[in-house]
């Protein structure tokens, strides 16, 4: 089992609205919090946020380079992926792949993707 990931992002003010509604609607529940950073749990396994120090912001992020590519959650069913899709169209967060939504990732495979501020990916996929 997972224990934690930990993942340094350009603005946390930012950061905080997206995950914090996102989380929270997938079942996590807040966990840490200080200045520089924030957590949230679900079970045994938690997702860290930490502010990224100013001399490392401009490098910047992309998911094609080496490192993360992307974070994939379970939803509980193919309605909680068409809930979660419209509420992030009401929220106006662009969903990836939507000329082959919800079926991007093959035809038994219902999931949305999205991305966060700093363009990383997110996947909630539906049980088969």
């Amino acid at each position: 089992m997972l224990h934690h990931v930990e993942l340094y992002v350009s603005n946390l003010t930012k950061t905080k609205q997206f995950w914090g509604w996102l989380l929270s609607e997938l079942g996590y529940q807040t966990y840490q919090r200080w200045d520089k950073g924030i957590s949230w749990k679900y079970q045994e396994t938690y997702l860290v946020f930490v502010q990224v120090e100013d001399k490392h912001l401009s490098a910047g992020y992309h998911r094609s380079r080496i490192g993360l590519n992307h974070l994939a959650f379970h939803a509980s069913s193919k309605q909680q992926v068409d809930q979660l899709t419209r509420k992030l169209k009401e929220k106006e967060i662009p969903i990836l792949y939507s000329d082959r939504h919800p079926y991007a990732g093959g035809k038994d495979y219902y999931a949305v993707y999205f991305e966060d501020p700093d363009r990383i990916k997110v996947e909630l996929v539906a049980p088969n």
